[in-house]
């Protein structure tokens, strides 16, 4: 009997201990989270975390939004969603916006009554398009004085045996209609006068009304034809008054007859556009620079001026001026030089985007346009780059930097920085705006308001 009371007493307090470790279980699942729940409470305060982080560098950095195209590998997936699709680049640079462009504001003057003689005027265009602006306005302003027709003339280069058509390059329509009313103009040289012996007139450059009545007009008078000589005793192309004589026809023939033909015109376009596709940090902006080796190493500019001033400046020299007024290493630089050469690689060692035309010259137009020994397409080519770039450096003084200024000045884009050995590790770019602009002392300003 004790036995069995001892038994059921073993079996109550064993049933006791197990109701109380299936309360302490209870108990315990009631209290522990679902890892579940700690998995998702860990992802939401992650990406509050990121959100806070992408504000901060919202509302921190200093960003431009560039859009960019869609890629074309996945032109078909979510087109709508990729072209509205920003990426976030840093301004780089010192750029300025281009001003509003200038109005003519010369007086063509009428030509009714004026005496027209059975004449001609030839000449040739020489030496590249920035000697081409200045012969064009010479020649018109004597034909328009003798009373003479012009014929349209050829265009030779600085080499032998570089000889062109005036259509090869200009839009020959374009130059004749400009100058309907003011002087008659014929496309080819007549006949009559093809076995003649012309007789050359050296015609010096901006040629005024008293220089033609003296110089020219006997010769004009007596042998009934005469070919144009242009030649430059000064460089300068300062601002003069213009009013209703013969600079009007100056500023006329500079700035209003002179365009591309079509295929060239294309080129140029294709050119500039793919330096703009190579600046896309810089907004689509690049600088041009007028830099040509052979012109460097040539005699006259080796000196060095001891106020820190020159007529040339190497590439080395370009890269430390550009660094140094806070031009990004991301800025796209167009040099005029046409092949690279080994002296160039100072300034891509800064600028690593720096081209010559035959680096961004479309490759099916190389064959014609990109000729050693008829370098006058090249010359074209980098004259008008250089008009239409969003900044011009000369790093060569001379008639490029001043004809290159007067075509800028009339389209509003005004941003040219003249170089100078710049002290220290900084430098404003207003200091460098050429004197062109900031004292507006071009021909330009004496042409357009």
């Amino acid at each position: 009997m004790q036995r069995s009371e001892r038994e059921n007493l073993r079996g109550r307090e064993r049933n006791r201990e197990t109701s109380k470790l299936v309360a302490f279980s209870n108990w315990i699942s009631s209290t522990m989270v679902d890892p579940r729940q700690i998995l998702a409470g860990f992802l939401t305060l992650t990406m509050f975390a990121m959100l806070a982080h992408m504000i901060k560098r919202e509302h921190f950095d200093s960003v431009a939004e560039v859009k960019m195209p869609p890629s074309p590998d996945n032109h078909l997936k979510n087109t709508k969603l990729a072209e509205q699709t920003t990426v976030s680049f840093p301004k780089s640079g010192p750029w300025k916006d281009d001003g509003p462009e200038l109005k003519p504001c010369w007086v063509v003057p009428n030509s009714e009554g004026a005496a027209q003689s059975e004449g001609y005027v030839t000449f040739s265009l020489t030496d590249g398009p920035e000697y081409h602006i200045s012969q064009i306005a010479d020649a018109v302003v004597v034909a328009r004085n003798l009373g003479a027709t012009l014929v349209l003339p050829d265009i030779r280069g600085s080499r032998l045996g570089d000889r062109r058509t005036f259509e090869d390059v200009y839009d020959a329509d374009k130059f004749v209609r400009s100058l309907d009313g003011i002087i008659k103009v014929v496309k080819h040289q007549p006949s009559e006068i093809l076995t003649k012996n012309l007789a050359v007139v050296k015609v010096p450059n901006r040629v005024t009304d008293d220089h033609i009545a003296v110089h020219i007009e006997p010769i004009f008078r007596k042998k009934g034809n005469i070919r144009l000589a242009t030649y430059f005793p000064s460089l300068n192309m300062k601002k003069r008054d213009v009013g209703k004589g013969d600079n009007s026809v100056a500023c006329l023939s500079m700035f209003g007859t002179l365009e591309l033909q079509p295929e060239v015109r294309e080129v140029v376009d294709s050119m500039v556009q793919r330096l703009r596709t190579l600046s896309r940090r810089s907004e689509g902006r690049f600088v041009a620079v007028d830099l040509r080796v052979d012109v460097l190493e040539k005699k006259g500019c080796q000196g060095n001026d001891h106020r820190g001033s020159k007529s040339c400046y190497n590439a080395r020299e370009i890269a430390l001026f550009l660094k140094n007024i806070g031009f990004d290493k991301d800025t796209a630089i167009y040099l005029t030089q046409s092949r690279w050469d080994g002296s160039l690689d100072a300034l891509k060692q800064f600028f690593p985007k720096t081209y010559t035309k035959e680096g961004i010259m479309p490759v099916d137009k190389k064959g014609k346009f990109l000729d050693l020994e008829s370098p006058t397409f090249e010359e074209v080519i980098d004259f008008y780059i250089c008009s239409q770039s969003d900044v011009f450096v000369p790093a060569i003084s001379g008639l490029f930097y001043a004809n290159v200024a007067g075509k800028r000045i009339a389209s509003g884009k005004t941003e040219i920085l003249v170089p100078a050995n710049i002290p220290g590790s900084a430098a404003s770019v207003d200091d460098y705006i050429s004197h062109y602009i900031t004292e507006k002392n071009h021909l330009a300003y004496s042409c357009f308001c």
